[in-house]
């Protein structure tokens, strides 16, 4: 291959990367937690599919694992790059598959009101008639629940055990997805997001 053709394929692949790394500003609440275990309130500043820069209450270490929870995007894993005054910005740690569907999200975020979309704003709360619901794992096993918290999206479950987060679930009917731990249970998030119709339904076996 000649030097030159060898030298704009190199470019073009660099170019490509810095869209797909590009920076956006978006202002998104979440959460996140350190190696500790412990969660905090967190506001995202700006983010690109390899990093996030994030104004927490604390300060982690430079290296400490995190795993975030932003809305709109969901669950985001790294390591503390660097500090500054109100927060600190992680790398990414994703495939490349998940990075392009970050890139795609972002780019909607940033777009949304220059193309006049509807806010995404998260679901309203529901109170079930029945607060009672059973969780079923892969494996055969049940767990009797009680729900605390509840969306069109997911919900936060009391529950005495937790399985990892990331075990595939079905509570009642609905296929679920374990996305966080809490001191009380654990958070779920829903494969498909459910009307008022039929979300009580569908949470009975």
């Amino acid at each position: 291959m000649p030097l030159s053709q060898a030298f704009r394929e190199r470019s073009l692949a660099k170019e490509q990367d810095r869209r797909r790394f590009q920076r956006v500003r978006v202002n998104l609440l979440g959460r996140f937690m350190l190696e500790d275990r412990h969660e905090y309130p967190c506001q995202t500043v700006d983010m690109s599919p390899g990093s996030l820069a994030l104004i927490t209450p604390i300060a982690g270490r430079i290296g400490e694992r995190v795993v975030v929870y932003v809305d709109h995007i969901g669950r985001i894993e790294g390591e503390i790059a660097r500090s500054f005054e109100g927060g600190f910005a992680i790398k990414i740690n994703a495939t490349l598959r998940k990075k392009d569907k970050l890139a795609a999200k972002l780019t909607w975020l940033a777009n949304r009101h220059e193309l006049n979309l509807p806010e995404d704003r998260r679901h309203d709360r529901i109170t079930p008639v029945n607060p009672i619901v059973t969780m079923h794992l892969p494996d055969g096993r049940e767990y009797t629940c009680r729900i605390i918290d509840l969306s069109l999206s997911g919900a936060a479950l009391a529950m005495d055990e937790q399985p990892p987060m990331g075990s595939q679930v079905t509570v009642g009917k609905l296929r679920a997805e374990i996305v966080r731990h809490f001191d009380e249970g654990v958070a779920i998030e829903f494969a498909t997001p459910q009307t008022p119709q039929s979300i009580e339904q569908n949470l009975v076996d």
